[in-house]
């Protein structure tokens, strides 16, 4: 695959290397803020056997999926800083970084409404199977019917329908917000529970959730406490008509067992953004699960959301050369 390696000389001699800048800006957005850091070289991809060589006389790494493992970090000795492009800093290993002293930011909230919109676009495609009914009328059906309309699904009214939002941060009371406009119900759980609720919005155990919700949607970061929180017994505890939604992280659910709830009707679809693998293995079996739908990891990643992304991180890395970091990832 072609491989972009621009460099292009900056104010300072920050020398900064963007280990894969394609997802976050495919052409479509400009890296010249960081330009004006440093010298900056940026690569659409690197493959893990390239990541020491092309960060190896760098100041400052860029990175949104390359991992910087403990034993890269010790091969990197000019490294001082590490920004993310993204919120969730896995990729890295922080505890090596801080026992180096190089300072690791992330950028928060970038993606929020975003997140929501599609949160909903899911939640709207199952309640009204518009994926199905589009085909159908490209397929002629609609020119053969003999009446002015037709349906193959029950169509589902969101009013007074109950969601249950796992995990009360930013987008998850921005998923309540636009729910509440649907007229809906809506309960929460979360690890840490605000001294006051939101208006509107019911928090309750996590049971309770499950056996109320109509809809349940994933809002919460992956932590060895929650990874596949969706599971055969958290399954079984959900309503027959209800559907499952994660624009979070794929590690949170037990893909097996949901495919076997989809497939057997204990819960009636599912709506996903994001897998445990992603790309997925062509034998991952929610890929061919009864009424699953699966978007290619894009909640995050509208023309807006992304411009405010980059934006961030060059806000955070400048930050970080005038001596005053922010969004810092402490161990």
């Amino acid at each position: 695959m072609y491989e972009k390696n621009l460099t292009a000389g900056g104010n300072g001699d920050m020398n900064i290397v963007i280990l894969d800048g394609y997802t976050a800006n495919p052409g479509d957005l400009s890296w010249d803020d960081f330009r004006e850091l440093g010298s900056c070289t940026v690569y659409d991809h690197t493959p893990a056997s390239l990541t020491i060589e092309r960060a190896l006389d760098a100041d400052a790494v860029i990175t949104n999926k390359t991992i910087l493992s403990k034993e890269a970090l010790a091969s990197l000795p000019n490294l001082k800083y590490i920004g993310v492009l993204a919120t969730g800093c896995n990729v890295v290993n922080t505890e090596a970084a801080s026992e180096k002293g190089i300072v690791v930011t992330n950028i928060p909230a970038y993606s929020t409404d975003s997140v929501a919109q599609l949160t909903f676009a899911h939640i709207l495609n199952l309640t009204h199977h518009s994926c199905e009914h589009v085909v159908s009328v490209k397929e002629g059906r609609w020119s053969r019917n003999r009446d002015f309309c037709f349906w193959d699904f029950p169509l589902v009214e969101l009013s007074g329908m109950t969601i249950g939002i796992i995990g009360a941060g930013r987008i998850g009371r921005a998923v309540a917000d636009i729910a509440k406009a649907f007229k809906m119900n809506v309960l929460a759980y979360d690890s840490n529970i605000p001294v006051q609720s939101p208006a509107g919005i019911k928090f309750v155990p996590l049971d309770h959730l499950f056996n109320k919700s109509d809809i349940v949607s994933l809002h919460c970061p992956l932590t060895k406490e929650n990874e596949k929180l969706i599971n055969a017994k958290s399954l079984i505890m959900m309503k027959p008509s209800a559907f499952l939604i994660n624009t979070s992280r794929g590690g949170l659910i037990d893909e097996s067992a949901l495919a076997g709830a989809l497939n057997t009707g204990i819960i009636a679809g599912a709506g996903l953004d994001v897998l445990s693998e992603e790309p997925p293995s062509q034998d991952n079996p929610l890929l061919k699960a009864r009424n699953c739908y699966i978007t290619p990891h894009i909640a995050w990643a509208t023309f807006a959301a992304r411009s405010r992304l980059l934006k961030t991180a060059a806000g955070n890395l400048k930050s970080f050369i005038t001596g005053n970091p922010v969004n810092v990832i402490r161990e």
